[in-house]
């Protein structure tokens, strides 16, 4: 389990995720402790991957930095071995709740080129002051987990409405909208609250925000989360 400690305008966050992979079932493990600096937060990027057609997805966020690579968490559940996930089960205490911080050439390259999921990415608005505070917000709830494990629960303690609880907290306005617990559809609601590009139409937008191609031929460079971006509509933070 991943813990920080923030002291300051630095985070220290031990267990960041980094693991490379060969197939979904054969990787090599690779956790390592980084540094970032609040300071140098600019922006947050928003994930949806689709394991298969319809109106459930993952989400998750990357937080962008000026001087270092985007940090990557993910809300996920935490399967015991040989066990799949189950949406029904998980509504009755069947999986416990997990953080994965870690860098995007691990957390998305295995969902594209491994799972073969498609995986949308998106530029947030979010003013750097927001994105910091949904950063901290998020590293007390990481350390909560370390010292007491939770229960993931597909309605009150998952992916997306998580994201939202922590949203709200660090300033979002607006309420519950349906798309928060169908989240296959939640980058309609990102478009049409205004939270993302919309000078262009909401369907050309998600054309462009596939990274499926550039996520492939970045497999393993360098600039992994620079190439990925690279055909992205940009949007004014």
């Amino acid at each position: 389990m991943p813990t920080a400690s923030i002291e300051g305008d630095r985070v220290r966050i031990k267990g960041v995720r980094n693991f490379q992979y060969l197939s979904t079932d054969d990787f090599k493990v690779h956790y390592e402790e980084r540094e970032v600096q609040l300071s140098h937060l600019t922006g947050l990027d928003f994930y949806v991957s689709y394991w298969a057609e319809g109106p459930v997805a993952h989400t998750f966020v990357s937080f962008i930095f000026d001087n270092t690579p985007p940090l990557c968490i993910s809300i996920e559940t935490r399967p015991e071995v040989g066990e799949g996930f189950n949406p029904v089960a998980s509504l009755f205490k069947q999986f416990e709740l997990i953080y994965v911080v870690g860098d995007e050439h691990d957390l998305v390259g295995v969902r594209v080129n491994h799972r073969h999921e498609k995986v949308y990415l998106y530029h947030l608005n979010s003013s750097a002051d927001d994105a910091r505070r949904l950063l901290v917000i998020y590293l007390k709830r990481i350390n909560e987990l370390a010292d007491r494990p939770e229960w993931y629960h597909l309605l009150t303690n998952s992916c997306t409405i998580n994201i939202i609880r922590y949203a709200n907290a660090a300033g979002r306005e607006g309420g519950f909208d349906f798309r928060h617990l169908l989240n296959g559809l939640i980058d309609s609601y990102l478009y049409h609250s205004g939270r993302v590009d919309t000078t262009l139409p909401y369907e050309e937008l998600r054309r462009r925000s596939l990274i499926n191609d550039a996520t492939q031929a970045a497999d393993d460079a360098p600039n992994f989360s620079e190439r990925i971006r690279a055909f992205l509509p940009r949007v004014s933070r």
